[in-house]
């Protein structure tokens, strides 16, 4: 009984020791998240401020320093002068559908991809996963050219369909993993019960991939809310412009208004910001299912 005794009271030491070595490990990194949060910060604060502050307050004041009179009427007057109820109602529209429906299609891909048998299956994941490599950058002009050909230049269908294109191998990628680590003996016993794959898919797969969806609806959404570089290319007309074009727009002709310019920012990011809040505890879940279980 001494012995054990002895025993356990030195590997109680040692644990309380080797807990005070990680200590200053602890510390150096809480430190580090503190520095990273706060660079990552400064910028969103900065714009904060500034959207709140009247054109004197802003020159007069240093940057990171809270209004002493807060302007909401800048708020009002960039929604107004920059017409941004139409651009808004443009993105909404854009998001709404392209999101859901890129998400439906890359879940039902990923399940077939992994789950029914077939002999191309490795080869058409290959396809899909060769899809995430190329930069959509490269495809502006021949999408330019195809979306034209159809006649959908400054039209919901040819921004949404190329954004469905390019965003689905990504996706599909993501939970074709997370499938893949789910056992087959579930599907296997549900197809000899008679049910059917849509119906696997439906009462089994989906439920368990929700955290995954939710992430990747957070990572969906946010790159769809904040695209540029195709939504220029393919929408001329300004009723059609999405909120960054609005934006684009409106910083060209007033810039030199920081208070409004800042409140603008601050009108397009908001809604991106509040998906973010609302799904955020699937986030970091939902991803880590995706990569572990692949």
């Amino acid at each position: 009984m001494t012995t054990v005794h002895i025993d356990s009271g030195i590997s109680d030491l040692q644990t309380r020791s080797s807990s005070m070595k990680r200590d200053p490990i602890l510390i150096g990194l809480w430190i580090a998240l503190f520095l990273v949060a706060l660079v990552w910060l400064a910028p969103f604060i900065f714009i904060v401020f500034t959207s709140l502050k009247t054109p004197a307050a802003v020159t007069s004041t240093g940057a990171f320093m809270p209004p002493t009179e807060l302007a909401f009427d800048n708020y009002s007057g960039a929604w107004s002068r920059g017409n941004f109820a139409n651009s808004f109602f443009n993105s909404v529209i854009i998001t709404v559908i392209k999101v859901p429906l890129g998400l439906a299609l890359s879940a039902m891909a990923a399940y077939a991809l992994a789950k029914i048998k077939l002999r191309i299956s490795k080869l058409l994941l290959l396809v899909v996963v060769f899809g995430t490599m190329i930069p959509f950058q490269v495809m502006l002009a021949p999408l330019f050219t195809l979306v034209n050909s159809f006649g959908l230049i400054d039209t919901y269908p040819g921004v949404i369909l190329p954004y469905i294109a390019f965003g689905v191998p990504y996706q599909v990628f993501i939970l074709h993993g997370f499938f893949k680590g789910i056992p087959k003996e579930l599907s296997e016993a549900a197809l000899i019960d008679g049910a059917t794959h849509f119906t696997i898919f439906r009462r089994i797969f989906l439920p368990v991939c929700l955290p995954v969806l939710a992430a990747l609806l957070i990572l969906d959404f946010v790159s769809t809310w904040n695209e540029f570089a195709m939504a220029l290319v393919l929408l001329q007309d300004q009723h059609m412009w999405t909120l960054p074009l609005g934006l684009m727009s409106f910083q060209g002709q007033f810039s030199s208004n920081y208070g409004q310019l800042n409140a603008a920012i601050v009108m397009t990011v908001l809604p991106a910001t509040i998906v973010y809040l609302m799904f955020q505890r699937y986030f970091v879940s939902g991803l880590t299912s995706g990569a572990v279980k692949g």
